[in-house]
């Protein structure tokens, strides 16, 4: 039975269930969201609700974040009744938010000056791999806390990757977004082609994904695309958000990123036209407004 108590800030698509499976599997969640509602759900799955982010801390011996941006996570760590209020020497606060990475240093700075450690442990793998334990998640941070810390993220996911110092986790989550927009991005297109050209869909998808094309996206989220089903597992404003920080990145690293930041603006037109809470695979409708037609099975 495990015996410390985690505090878990954010329980939305992802943090919800994340925060379920540590119940599950025996530790003692104190959570805290903007909305009652996930509160809510948690307490009738056994957690304690918490009513601010500072709670959180003093009743935690790990705290848990997992929030949509930069500003968003800096505001819960430092504003007023925040997680450093709350916090005591020894203790963990482990970041699963995708954020930038000079944001994740200068919080873990903060955080060391109070005599704690942070970790920065972004997620890969949808809201299915948060219900199902399956995560990837990219850790960065002092290595010996990463090990005390491996059996909490080995109960949410199956990939566990400690990458480096502070900030090395949220480098690596870049690299991440840019590969999965990629993904995204070059198989809508296909799919789009294909049908302009009058072929299966079906077929299609069928007959790539056993071959080189074969990837996570063909074999996760192809069959709903060519449904028109964007019902959302990440949130395409939460690609564009992350795939600005990659180029924001690039241009502080002076790394080139041509395929990245077409991506980029494609998911800046999923926000402008009112898709930014589809699935991120509904890039494809993107594509779709371009070649002015719906590449769908019947």
């Amino acid at each position: 039975m495990a015996t410390e108590t985690v505090g878990f800030v954010g329980l939305g698509i992802m943090g919800g269930p994340m925060a379920e499976n540590l119940l599950d599997a025996g530790y003692d969640v104190v959570g805290h969201n903007r909305s009652d509602e996930s509160v809510e759900e948690l307490e009738a799955s056994g957690g304690e609700g918490a009513t601010s982010p500072k709670e959180v801390a003093e009743r935690s011996d790990v705290v848990i974040t997992c929030l949509p941006d930069s500003p968003v996570v800096e505001e819960i760590v430092r504003g007023d009744e925040g997680v450093l209020d709350g916090l005591e020497e020894g203790m963990v606060v482990v970041d699963m938010s995708t954020i930038s990475p000079t944001v994740t240093e200068d919080l873990a700075e903060a955080i060391a000056e109070r005599g704690a450690a942070m970790l920065d442990a972004p997620i890969s793998g949808g809201e299915e791999g948060a219900i199902e334990g399956t995560l990837s998640i990219m850790v960065g941070g002092d290595e010996s806390v990463f090990e005390d810390c491996r059996e909490l993220f080995e109960v949410m996911g199956s990939t566990v990757t400690h990458c480096g110092p502070n900030g090395a986790g949220q480098t690596t989550k870049a690299c991440n977004q840019i590969v999965v927009a990629a993904q995204m991005v070059g198989v809508s297109e296909a799919l789009v082609f294909a049908h302009q050209a009058g072929a299966d869909l079906e077929a299609v998808v069928e007959a790539i994904s056993g071959g080189a094309a074969g990837c996570w996206t063909l074999d996760n989220r192809a069959p709903n695309m060519i449904q028109g089903q964007f019902d959302p597992g990440f949130f395409a404003s939460y690609q564009y958000k992350d795939l600005r920080i990659a180029t924001d990145a690039g241009e502080a690293f002076g790394s080139p990123m041509p395929q990245t930041s077409v991506a980029h603006e494609l998911y800046k037109a999923m926000e402008t036209t009112g898709r930014g809470r589809d699935d991120n695979s509904g890039v494809m409708q993107i594509i779709e407004d371009l070649a002015g037609d719906e590449a769908r099975v019947d």
